[in-house]
């Protein structure tokens, strides 16, 4: 009897173990859903809020509209930044994320690029010259829609039509120009500075296109509330801000 006893503490011992153990890793993982054009910023901001809190970040980049695609359909995500409001907001009206636990976090600017040794490109308008060039789909890829806005705000998106190839996210279309595969592509202003092998031929004027908003928010049914809305602060911290614009990246206030 006594034996069965002590096995059972035992089992109750383990188990209380176990449950402790859950609970102390389910405190400490935090997965972010975020546009690819947040590829090296969130890299660096993710860093230094590890450092800080002990807090692990698993970020998972892709196109605004495939990852808020995902989000519907139950991914597992805390928080989002999307490159775009419109994808975000369905998600807000879709009570997925809660319009109070959300903010319009940082902007961009839309530019032109070109392989670093091709300099005859110097104008949106010159597109209409080149054999290709890359954007990112308009519908999944937020770049790709901005650049939709300026062709057709330029009178030339019939133009070019033919000479496009699709890209499923910005850094894509980096790729295609730095590769020499394309003769130009449209991308951030942030992705551009990035790039090591191309060079910025213009800049696309604000009232060209819709206003490049990132917007952030966290998930509604997040099993990390606490951790995501430490993140979420982070976020809009002067340290992060200051990341933010040192990497092209544009302050709203």
């Amino acid at each position: 009897m006594m034996k069965k006893l002590f096995l059972s503490l035992g089992a109750l011992l383990v188990a209380g173990g176990c449950s402790a153990t859950q609970e102390e890793s389910k405190s400490s993982e935090l997965t972010v859903s975020a546009a690819a054009s947040l590829q090296d910023v969130l890299g660096e901001i993710e860093a230094q809020f590890e450092e800080e809190t002990g807090i692990e970040v698993t970020l998972n980049y892709g196109s605004s509209g495939s990852l808020k695609q995902q989000i519907s359909q139950g991914a597992p995500v805390d928080l989002f930044i999307s490159a775009a409001e419109n994808h975000f907001d369905e998600l807000v009206e879709d009570g997925v994320i809660s319009e109070s636990e959300s903010v319009r976090l940082i902007g961009n600017e839309l530019v032109l690029v070109v392989p670093r040794d091709d300099f005859d490109i110097a104008t949106f308008e010159g597109l209409t010259e080149v054999e290709s060039l890359s954007i990112g789909t308009p519908e999944t890829v937020p770049a790709g829609m901005y650049s939709q806005e300026v062709f057709e705000e330029l009178g030339i998106w019939e133009d070019v039509q033919e000479q496009i190839v699709f890209a499923k996210d910005v850094r894509q279309v980096l790729t295609y120009v730095e590769s020499g595969n394309v003769d130009a592509g449209v991308v951030y202003q942030s992705d551009a500075l990035a790039g090591e092998q191309l060079k910025i031929a213009a800049v696309a004027q604000e009232e060209w296109h819709t206003p490049i908003v990132y917007p952030a928010g966290i998930i509604e049914d997040t099993d990390y509330r606490e951790d995501a809305e430490a993140f979420f602060e982070y976020l809009q911290s002067e340290e992060a801000m200051a990341l933010f614009e040192e990497l092209g990246f544009k302050r709203l206030n």
